[in-house]
C-alpha cells in the first residue's frame, strides 16, 4: 500500500508531529505505506504554535513531510473535541501571516497546507481571504454553525480559489445531522454532491459508523472524499496515557479519549482505515484507494507529492 496521502496526522510511537521526536513519528507512517504525509497541530497559543511550525518546516523542506496542518485556534468552544478551550481564539489573519513568516524563514516557504476553522467566528471571512491569499487551503470544521452559515463559508472559499474546500473530519467536532436542522453536515455534503467540497472521512472504526461511510461514498462519490487516519501518539504503541496538546489523552481499547469522554485522535494509520473502510464498511476497494490518494492530494497544496 505506497503512495498513500494523510492530509490530517498528529503523531504515532509516543510522538506527537511539532514535538522534538517528530522525524520518528512520520517514520511509523512511512513504514505504513504513507507516501505523503501532513502534520497536524492541535490548537495552542501563538508562541507555542510557532515554535511547533519552525520544528515541522525543516521535515518540510527535505520531504519527510507534505506540509503542515493548522487544526484551529480558530473553533467553536462547544464543538472543540480534544482541543485546550483556553487557547481557542477569534480568526486572526495576523497569526496566519505569522506562521506562515516561520515556516519560510525555517526554509519551507509554501509549507502550511490547510487551516481548520469554524465559520461561526467573527472574522472568518477575512480569515478565509487571508489563507486564500496564502495559498494555504481553508477548512470548515469544529463547527457549531448552522447549514446556512456552513454552505456560505465553503461556497466562498470554492470560489476564491478555484477549487473544492475542504471540511475537517465530517461528522466529528460538528452537530450531529438532524432532519429539523442539517448543521454543517448537510451543507458539506451537499457542496461535495456539487464539487465544492472534499469531506475528510476517519475511517478507524470509532470516528464514523460502517453505514455512514458508506453512505457518504455512495452519495458524493471517491472524489469528493479524503480518507484520514487523525493519527494521535499512541498509535503503533497501543493501550496507554499519552498526550495531544496540552491534554492527556489515555487510549483503551484502541480509542483515545481525553478525560471528559471526547474522542482525541485516532490510534490506526491510513493503511488501516483504508482496509476498514473496505473489508468492513464495504466501501469499492478502488474508491476507497481514490479517496486515500489522488482525492486528498488534490484537496490541498502540498509542498511534497507522492
Amino acid at each position: 500500500m505506497s503512495g498513500l496521502v494523510d492530509i490530517h496526522c498528529h503523531g504515532a510511537v509516543g510522538a506527537e508531529l511539532g514535538g522534538p521526536r517528530s522525524r520518528a513519528a512520520a517514520a511509523h507512517h512511512a513504514a505504513a505505506g504513507v507516501g505523503t504525509l501532513v502534520a497536524s497541530l492541535v490548537s495552542a497559543r501563538p508562541d507555542g504554535l510557532a515554535a511547533q511550525v519552525a520544528t515541522l518546516a525543516p521535515l518540510v523542506a527535505d520531504g519527510t513531510l507534505g506540509g503542515i496542518h493548522l487544526e484551529g485556534p480558530f473553533l467553536a468552544p462547544s464543538r472543540r473535541g480534544a482541543h485546550d478551550p483556553a487557547v481557542l481564539l477569534d480568526p486572526d489573519p495576523d497569526l496566519v501571516r505569522r506562521l506562515a513568516d516561520v515556516a519560510a524563514e525555517a526554509g519551507a516557504p509554501g509549507a502550511l497546507a490547510h487551516l481548520t476553522f469554524a465559520p461561526e467566528r467573527a472574522g472568518a471571512e477575512a480569515l478565509v481571504r487571508t489563507l486564500v491569499e496564502l495559498g494555504i487551503t481553508p477548512a470548515v470544521g469544529h463547527t457549531a454553525a448552522d447549514a446556512v452559515t456552513t454552505a456560505r463559508a465553503l461556497a466562498l472559499v470554492a470560489d476564491l480559489q478555484g477549487r473544492p474546500a475542504l471540511v475537517t473530519h465530517l461528522f466529528n467536532g460538528m452537530p450531529p445531522l438532524h432532519h429539523r436542522e442539517g448543521g454543517p453536515v448537510a451543507a458539506a455534503l451537499t457542496a461535495a454532491a456539487r464539487g465544492e467540497a472534499v469531506v475528510e472521512l476517519v475511517t478507524d472504526g470509532v470516528h464514523v459508523a460502517p453505514e455512514v461511510v458508506r453512505m457518504v461514498f455512495e452519495t458524493v462519490g471517491p472524489q469528493a472524499v479524503a480518507l484520514v487516519s487523525d493519527a494521535m501518539a499512541g498509535t503503533g504503541l497501543g493501550d496507554g496515557t499519552y498526550r495531544l496538546g496540552g491534554l492527556e489523552v489515555v487510549v483503551a481499547d484502541g480509542t483515545a479519549r481525553t478525560s471528559d469522554g471526547a474522542i482525541a485522535g485516532g490510534t490506526r494509520t491510513l493503511a488501516d482505515c483504508l482496509r476498514w473502510a473496505v473489508e468492513v464498511a464495504g466501501v469499492p476497494a478502488a474508491d476507497a484507494r481514490t479517496a486515500a490518494t489522488t482525492t486528498p492530494l488534490r484537496a490541498v497544496r502540498l509542498c511534497r507529492s507522492p
